[in-house]
């Protein structure tokens, strides 16, 4: 019967930090979420910004863009309401941000002896990638002609007299985990 106790509480165990490295996780990735999409909001911020100079898009599209804000102010805050806190938080290349976190909570007093100041960690790195695809008008066209975009199928005509209606930054870029 003590046998049987003893590995019910070791169960128990293992499903405490299990939950706990569940939380880091979930922390992590939305940490790693956050910093990506506030880095997609600012490049196609500058998109728009210079919608009308299509020669600069593939460069913004690219990610080749001064950001005017820390995208991991977004992933601290993000990781405080998984109950988590970020220890790094790194741009992985142009387009992506990988990011460490550790829980606020430790697993917590268990059978297993020094699990009562045991925290857990995780990371997650997430990628903006370009959902839309363009043709630079030919040089006969004109300044007036800006190129259409197929972004995974929705066709937007873009107008340079009439630009009230443009993608969202989500039409343009798809945020994902990576790993």
């Amino acid at each position: 019967m003590a046998s049987l106790l003893f590995l019910a509480f070791a169960y128990l165990a293992v499903g405490q930090a299990a939950a706990t490295r569940n939380e880091a996780q979930a922390g992590a990735d939305a940490a790693a979420l956050a910093a990506a999409q506030d880095l997609r909001d600012q490049i196609a911020g500058e998109w728009l910004e210079n919608v009308l100079d299509p020669t600069s898009w593939q460069g913004i599209f690219n990610g080749e863009v001064e950001l005017l804000g820390n995208p991991c102010e977004r992933a601290d805050q993000l990781a405080a309401q998984n109950d988590a806190h970020v220890d790094a938080c790194e741009a992985d290349g142009l387009l992506g941000y990988r990011v460490d976190v550790t829980t606020n909570e430790p697993v917590g007093e268990t059978i297993v002896p020094g699990t009562e100041g045991q925290f857990a960690t995780a990371h997650a790195l997430a990628v903006v990638e370009l959902r839309c695809t363009y043709a630079l008008p030919n040089d006969d066209a004109g300044d007036d002609v800006l190129p259409s975009l197929d972004c995974d199928g929705e066709k937007w005509d873009l107008d340079p007299k009439n630009l009230d209606i443009l993608p969202e930054p989500e039409d343009l870029f798809d945020v994902h985990l990576a790993d």
